[in-house]
């Protein structure tokens, strides 16, 4: 009896060495995922299909305006195009170069930004990313800039625009003095998805998130540092899969304890009570 006994997944005791329960539970994981995904495909989608459909009647073309509104082609088999190595713009090869993150804390008044980019336009300095909000000061705008260039002038740069008027305090740092995040969203062919397994284990392995699923394509986000995006993107790309890739500027914040700008803001209330 003893030898017909069949040992549960905590009670065999070769865990360390079997690794029979790892890829029952990988291959659960799989069948899930792929069960989900095409449970989703199989729906007649209504709100694509039919509600653009709908849409396209609403809208008929006005024959008393000149201008006749254009629609989305609807193509059900949508074609994956691999891109070309070379020609992405977050693949560029910039031999010798560093990448600097600028942070950039202005009033918040209008043409601030344009006077920003210019610094950069007159000294042929590429801007890579890009990013706007407002920050935790109130009044107070925070910039986000990355691009490609030697310390000098990154240094210089940096000179250059704390000299406007409105700008608070500039400061520019490479990526191991800052915390990074981007948040990218993949749009991949659902045919594709479910011929191939491969795909929906790499979604997995880098921790992306499916937002939406309908018999053409499924959308995927994925949230982390700048080469997990760019590998993310790289492997499934490879996989012939990708229709449509977008990723977000970079936000960042610095590993100092304490902000630059509250000892800056500090330090000028302090000369103003002088004064």
């Amino acid at each position: 009896m003893d030898s017909e006994k069949k040992y549960g997944a905590a009670e065999c005791g070769d865990c360390n060495t079997c690794g029979k329960c790892d890829d029952q539970t990988q291959m659960q994981q799989e069948d899930l995922f792929n069960a989900a995904v095409m449970a989703a495909a199989s729906i007649d989608r209504n709100s694509y299909e039919k509600n653009l459909a709908r849409e396209r009647k609403a809208t008929q073309p006005n024959y008393d305006s000149p201008y006749t509104p254009q629609y989305e082609t609807f193509h059900r088999n949508a074609v994956a195009r691999p891109i070309t190595p070379g020609c992405e713009g977050a693949q560029l090869n910039h031999d010798g170069l560093t990448l600097y993150t600028l942070i950039i804390y202005s009033e918040n008044f209008a043409g601030i930004l344009n006077q920003i980019t210019a610094v950069f336009t007159r000294r042929q300095v590429n801007i890579e990313s890009l990013n706007v909000c407002s920050s935790s000061t109130p009044g107070v705008h925070k910039y986000t800039i990355t691009c490609f260039c030697k310390q000098e002038m990154a240094e210089m740069l940096v000179k250059q625009i704390e000299k406007k008027i409105d700008v608070l305090q500039a400061n520019c740092f490479v990526d191991d003095e800052i915390f990074i995040l981007e948040t990218s969203l993949l749009k991949l062919s659902t045919p594709s998805v479910l011929a191939n397994q491969e795909i929906s284990r790499v979604v997995r392995r880098y921790d992306a998130k499916i937002v939406e699923v309908n018999p053409t394509y499924t959308i995927v986000e994925k949230t982390g540092i700048t080469d997990d995006v760019i590998g993310h993107f790289n492997e499934l790309n490879d996989l012939g899969c990708v229709l449509q890739f977008v990723r977000t500027g970079r936000i960042a914040i610095t590993r100092s304890c304490i902000e630059r700008l509250d000892q800056y803001l500090t330090k000028r209330a302090q000369e103003e009570q002088n004064a």
